[in-house]
């Protein structure tokens, strides 16, 4: 059975990139009917944070990647606190100096500076020296005879070539003369992650260990851990790092760098997941890129991991959030549809948009009103207290710009205002070049317009409006954008808009012939 693991230091908020760790650890494990497991590496208590464990778990849960076993749920392999599990990591050390594998180093800090300045002096690589090494059993038994205070560090067999193979990076090998005799057991008893995390991950019975490129340097110095052990490793695959745009290491100088950010700026959490994903990893082919969970587990697969830094394009993000709020919001329309009305006519002239078609008139009002106070509920909180005030006229407003509140709620107001105040404009936006629309062009069109709207009355049936508008460009023998271009910027005055249809259907009959002659005043004053 594949078993991963995701161990986190309990040292504030969940960064992005820790969360791509532990949903790459999760969708491997679930892939093969496998367990996820959760532990906690607080063996350096001077940077733990109160509430951080806890805080952790919440956020694990929140995406959806719970754990099988943890601090919170238990397991067979408790306790998964590291700090809770001294004495094995001791016993273990004790084991390595028995072996010959370990020895201890009584250097005090002062000699270990002298060290490290010659060497930089010498420019030569910041390594131990060895000097306790070489002790004698005599030397080293007074050291503890006198309660010195030392540590444990692994002793690398400098002759030997580490070789393994990476999952995500393929062969890698390292000669153990480049290696450090690092700090094993600290003279507080405490593990350093070295040691701590080799016997939890055998222990554990962790099969699979996915953790980021940084600790490729140290996947050495724990396979010959677990060879002195005489333990079989995990499958180790060193995933690569978070980068900004310009291939910098993501950082929090440059922006936001935890989950919690992104949960506060009102990105969906199947977002995130969705995007973290895709951040170093892709199905392949043709695959959809709008993955649940589920459907991630599905395809994942360690093989497809690319060895290049992932770009954390907030772009990108943005998108996905759009097509989540997209995709969330059309299956409550189609749920509430069926809800409805089992033989609810749902049809998708374009790719995104659905149309619902309703026998009864009552249950079109019912439908248009939960569809209206859905929008209305994603931007209340942005809208301006002046487009509060009509709830009727605001419901019609937000469906034009259905959308544009899926895609950012956010400015809202810069989408509705012209449906609430009289845009200034110049003449020349009622004209087209491209469309051949000409001052000329631009007064007949809207002198027509006018003259059929004033014998008009269904203006709350768009389809009618658009009846309408047709017969008046066959009428005059003009193209569609030669009438509708004029019409749109007269009754918007801006560039871009939502359809010229959905406007006059919610300015309705006065509001349009007002603005329409507007603009015929403005061709007059421009003549």
């Amino acid at each position: 059975m594949i078993r991963t693991r995701f161990a986190p230091s309990p040292t504030g908020y969940l960064h992005v990139g820790g969360l791509r760790t532990a949903l790459y650890s999760y969708l491997l494990a679930k892939k093969h009917d496998g367990q996820f497991v959760l532990r906690i590496e607080d063996t350096d208590q001077k940077r733990e944070v109160e509430g951080a464990t806890a805080h952790l778990m919440e956020m694990l849960d929140w995406a959806g990647i719970t754990p099988d076993e943890s601090p919170h749920k238990g397991g067979p392999y408790e306790p998964y606190i590291q700090s809770q599990r001294t004495e094995i990591y001791q016993k273990h050390a004790e084991e390595l100096l028995e072996k010959k594998h370990a020895y201890r180093c009584f250097c005090t800090a002062e000699r270990l500076t002298e060290m490290r300045e010659h060497q930089e002096k010498s420019k030569k690589a910041p390594m131990y020296d060895r000097h306790c090494l070489y002790l004698s059993d005599e030397e080293i038994q007074k050291n503890l005879d006198e309660r010195k205070s030392f540590v444990v560090r692994q002793k690398i067999p400098l002759e030997k070539l580490v070789k393994f193979k990476d999952l995500v990076r393929g062969n890698v090998t390292f000669a153990a003369k480049t290696l450090d005799d690092h700090v094993l057991l600290k003279s507080d008893g405490f593990p350093t992650y070295q040691l701590a995390n080799v016997i939890d991950d055998h222990l554990m019975e962790i099969t699979h260990v996915i953790r980021g490129e940084e600790w490729l340097p140290s996947a050495p110095k724990h396979i010959l851990l677990y060879e002195s052990f005489e333990w079989d490793p995990p499958e180790f695959a060193h995933i690569a790092l978070l980068l900004n745009k310009d291939r910098t290491k993501l950082s929090k100088r440059q922006g936001d760098v935890s989950v919690e950010d992104y949960i506060k700026k009102g990105y969906s959490k199947e977002a995130i997941i969705n995007f973290i994903a895709f951040l170093g990893w892709h199905p392949g082919g043709d695959s959809e890129e709008i993955l649940n969970l589920e459907e991630l587990v599905e395809l994942f697969s360690i093989e497809k991991v690319h060895k290049a830094g992932a770009i954390f394009d907030i772009e990108k993000l943005d998108w996905f959030n759009w097509q989540w709020s997209r995709r969330k919001f059309h299956d409550g329309l189609h749920k509430f549809a069926k809800k409805l009305d089992q033989n609810v006519q749902i049809e998708s002239p374009k790719k995104g948009e659905f149309k619902f078609k309703f026998n009864d008139p009552e249950n079109a009002k019912e439908f248009f009103e939960h569809r209206t106070t859905e929008l209305k509920t994603m931007c209340f909180n942005s809208l301006a207290d002046a487009y509060k005030e009509d709830d009727d006229f605001l419901r019609k407003v937000l469906l034009t710009v259905e959308e544009k509140i899926l895609k950012d709620h956010k400015n809202i107001n810069e989408y509705v205002s012209f449906y609430f105040e009289d845009k200034e404009y110049d003449a020349e936006l009622l004209t087209h070049e491209k469309m051949k629309v000409d001052f000329a062009t631009a007064k007949t069109a809207l002198e027509k317009i006018k003259e059929k709207f004033n014998d008009f009355d269904s203006f709350e049936d768009e389809e009618k409006i658009k009846e309408i508008l047709l017969t008046t460009v066959e009428e005059l023998g003009f193209k569609n954008g030669q009438v509708f271009w004029p019409l749109r910027a007269a009754l918007t005055g801006e560039q871009f808009s939502p359809g010229v249809f959905e406007v006059a259907w919610v300015l309705g009959k006065d509001q349009s012939l007002e603005r329409i002659q507007n603009a015929l005043d403005k061709l007059e004053n421009a003549a």
